[in-house]
């Protein structure tokens, strides 16, 4: 009886996708019974719930079948925070700029020193600071969203965001030299992979925004086309980058911010994604609940803790010394400091780039950034609904409509991509 499925009934991605989907309705109802609870939160927590570390609902395989999701989720994501990245606005506010590199430089030290504490190889502990330089704009964006969040503290997070994450790849292409050369690698390996890996992410992010912006401009009279045309772009630049062996998270971010810069008026940075886009955020945040590995935690607690208070502090103090240098309240450089703190969609990239390139690494690289990862995007919700009312960007009418400052009516509102800080500016 061939016509007969076989038993048992294998888990494809595309169930797991809709399994994803439904267990994040139900945390995402949840969160919104209590109002002080982001709904990034409740995705993760049922994602927990369902993984191998508790139900075993969502297994191994599943969660790795569904990957491709997740990059691709990552990836229009980070295309979107690329849109609130624009050079020319950067160029006429170097504070901005300053404060970005000052952040960063701190937060390097800070977590190089931690592990340089706990025996980790000097070279090993230099990559994993590097990575840890990123942070999350799914958290930055969704929260905002979520709280209603608008103001000048808002919008230049985005950039510094932006900005952490573009710093943070091009000083983990800085350390793979070194990591090359400490593992007995060839010369011609140790100067021309680091130096391909960034060149070649950042020249197919130009050309692939280059494409998608003549394109948008010729087919403009015609707008319902938009969002499908920005899907199908950032999709074939991961799909060459994973062929190409790129980055296929850093070149969907380099195309938001050369998409942004090369536009003299809106023709797709304004695209409006609508509440379709909430549909990545569920998956994503799903999968990292599901994906954290509570025996882990445990074992190396200590480290990861360490790592997690030094991170933290960094990026929290540096931002608002960097604030006070330039005359502006505590509370705004608090506030920016504390929404840099998630961690998570690049980290994990580089992570599993810098485990595939060194092996006899992977052990230390995956329990210290997928564990201090797994802090981070725990954390990380409640955290930045904090921040934004540190700032005051949450408004009273914003409060009303949600029950409370953390509410989630906002859950079906449309996303729009209208953030650049020029626009900011004008409301």
């Amino acid at each position: 009886m061939s016509y007969l499925p076989t038993w048992p009934i294998a888990i494809t991605p595309l169930t797991a996708f809709g399994f994803m989907l439904i267990i994040g309705c139900i945390g995402g109802y949840l969160a919104h019974r209590l109002s002080w609870l982001p709904s990034i939160t409740g995705f993760m927590v049922v994602g927990l719930l369902c993984g191998p570390s508790g139900l075993g609902l969502l297994s191994e395989e599943m969660i790795a079948g569904s990957q491709v999701l997740i990059d691709v989720a990552l990836a229009l994501i980070l295309y979107r925070l690329g849109l609130s990245l624009d050079i020319k606005f950067l160029l006429r506010s170097p504070s901005l700029l300053f404060t970005s590199l000052f952040e960063s430089a701190v937060t390097f030290s800070f977590v190089f020193f931690v592990l340089y504490l706990f025996e980790i190889p000097i070279v090993v502990a230099a990559l994993i600071a590097s990575i840890t330089i990123s942070s999350s704009p799914a958290v930055l964006l969704h929260v905002a969203n979520e709280v209603g969040a608008k103001g000048e503290v808002t919008e230049s997070t985005k950039t510094l965001v932006a900005l952490n994450n573009l710093i943070s790849f091009i000083a983990f292409s800085i350390t793979l030299p070194l990591m090359h050369y400490t593992t007995g690698g060839d010369w011609g390996t140790i100067f021309f992979e680091p130096l391909y890996r960034l060149g070649g992410s950042l020249l197919l992010g130009f050309m692939v925004a280059f494409g998608l912006h003549e394109v948008a401009v010729k087919i403009q009279e015609a707008p319902q086309y938009k969002l499908a045309l920005v899907i199908g772009a950032i999709m074939i630049a991961m799909g060459l980058a994973n062929e190409l062996k790129l980055s296929m998270l850093f070149v969907p971010l380099v195309v938001g911010i050369v998409v942004k810069s090369l536009e003299q008026e809106t023709v797709v940075s304004d695209l409006t994604f609508g509440p379709s886009f909430e549909l990545f955020f569920i998956i994503l945040f799903v999968f990292a609940g599901a994906a954290l590995k509570l025996k882990t935690l445990v074992e190396f607690s200590p480290v990861l803790l360490a790592l997690v208070i030094a991170r933290s502090l960094a990026k929290s103090l540096s931002v608002s010394t960097a604030s006070a240098l330039f005359k502006k309240s505590f509370r705004t450089g608090i506030a920016s400091g504390l929404l840099l703190i998630p961690m998570a969609g690049l980290a994990i990239g580089l992570a599993q780039t810098a485990i595939n390139l060194f092996p006899q690494h992977a052990s230390i690289i995956a329990v210290i950034i997928f564990g201090s990862v797994t802090v981070f995007e725990t954390i990380g919700p409640p955290i930045a609904a904090y921040a934004f009312r540190v700032a005051g960007e949450i408004t009273e009418s914003d409060d009303d409509e949600r029950g409370g400052p953390n509410n989630n009516m906002s859950k079906t509102s449309n996303m729009s991509l209208n953030n650049s800080p020029s626009e900011a500016r004008r409301t």
